[in-house]
């Protein structure tokens, strides 16, 4: 198994910067005690006020998908009494918005959870923390010893692995099995943690359930665009530099978090995500449709800036090697199609490949796993060839515009 390390590394620290809204007020700290101050007691809602809640102001998870939270829910709630998930287990290495909630919200995240779980009836709370981030870890275990409410919580570490995160593996993790992700035949909101309806989202989908629910709609509403109001966490990672975690206005310019001198080609989405040219930064709007009509996902909510003088193809090249090696390796498009991928690619790096089999492999991969983790690596390998066709006929040549660099440390 390829053990790649990931280019971009799992920070120790990052820099959480004040928001309008999940991060308004965060140098209050983070205890209970000034999470109440702020927001007041946590109402209790029924099922039908937290359903009209979230489906008013179209509530996207931001674990990636950016599925309704609405149409989950419903889903949920039609068999047995749900099971709840607050998922921290932040595989990204390249995002760390969860950490950041982690680090300075993290009873909002619960309150989004507590909520859900009294207006679904739901007994039962599992808490997956991050195994390869254990300041986030050890501050969300000491969020949930101030909790007074009795509800059952079980914790769980995640395993340091890009995978483990995905719903399924998340699931397995439960369940005592390994942390990897398996084919499933139904989502995990109608069979999920022992075949039981599972209302599983990240920790940004819960603090923005928790903000809907003390502040209602009217507040969230003042954010954002009519279409899709509130905001989202961005993590900005430049060369050199710690990770910046920002919260933005859905609709807002992308540039306004970017640095003005930088110029340079990014990534955006992480590293199932998709390159972009400067000229497209400059001019995308934090939105999940606007960004989809520029071909690119706002994915994990992360933007990955190499810096001028970066190789783009190198750049690539490593996180699909590092991606090859964080596949769970149970079906044919991670065991074998992408350490082929990654081969392929090194070749196109060194001038030796032409892009042809690297396009044959991204074209074998896609939607045949057992999870989508074939299917974001092909995108961002796609992205590069569609983006950067002068420096990949420059590598033909023997020749490179750039060199290569570390993004962070």
């Amino acid at each position: 198994m390829n053990a790649a390390r990931s280019p971009v590394p799992v920070p120790d620290d990052i820099l959480v910067r004040p928001g309008p809204a999940l991060l308004r007020g965060i140098a209050d700290g983070p205890s209970l005690a000034a999470h109440r101050e702020r927001y007041g007691a946590l109402p209790r809602l029924s099922l039908s006020e937290l359903g009209d809640l979230v489906g008013d102001v179209g509530l996207r998870g931001r674990g990636g998908a950016a599925f309704p939270f609405a149409t989950k829910l419903a889903a949920a709630t039609a068999g047995r009494r749900p099971v709840l998930v607050v998922n921290l287990a932040e595989g990204e290495p390249a995002s760390s918005k969860d950490m950041a909630l982690a680090l300075t919200r993290p009873h909002l995240v619960l309150d989004g959870a507590y909520a859900a779980a009294a207006a679904l009836g739901s007994r039962e709370l599992h808490v997956v923390l991050p195994g390869d981030r254990p300041v986030a870890a050890e501050r969300m275990r000491a969020a949930l010893r101030e909790r007074p409410e009795r509800l059952r919580v079980q914790e769980h570490t995640a395993s340091p692995r890009f995978v483990a995160g995905q719903a399924r593996a998340v699931v397995e993790l439960l369940e005592r099995r390994p942390n990897l992700p398996v084919t499933a035949w139904q989502p995990e909101a109608v069979s999920g943690v022992r075949g039981r309806p599972t209302l599983l989202s990240n920790a940004e989908t819960w603090a923005h359930v928790g903000l809907l629910v003390l502040r209602g709609t009217a507040d969230y509403r003042r954010l954002g665009t009519t279409a899709e109001p509130g905001t989202t966490l961005l993590t900005v990672t430049t060369q050199g530099s710690v990770p910046q975690v920002h919260e933005v206005e859905l609709g807002s310019p992308l540039r306004d978090v970017l640095p003005a001198d930088d110029g340079s080609p990014g990534i955006v989405g992480g590293f199932h995500g998709s390159w972009a040219t400067a000229e497209t930064l400059s001019r995308a709007r934090v939105s999940v449709p606007g960004l989809q009509t520029l071909g690119i996902p706002l994915g994990a909510g992360v933007v990955l800036l190499p810096g001028p003088g970066s190789c783009p193809l190198q750049l690539t090249s490593r996180i699909v090697d590092h991606l090859a090696g964080q596949s769970a390796g149970r079906c044919g498009p991670c065991l074998n199609g992408l350490p082929a991928l990654a081969s392929a690619l090194q070749g196109v790096v060194f001038g030796t490949e032409s892009t042809a089999r690297v396009e044959q492999l991204c074209g074998l991969v896609v939607r045949r796993g057992a999870c989508a983790h074939p299917d974001g690596t092909s995108r961002l390998v796609r992205s590069m060839l569609l983006t950067f066709p002068d420096e990949i006929a420059a590598h033909a040549r023997g020749g490179c515009a750039a060199r290569p660099v570390e993004v962070a440390s």
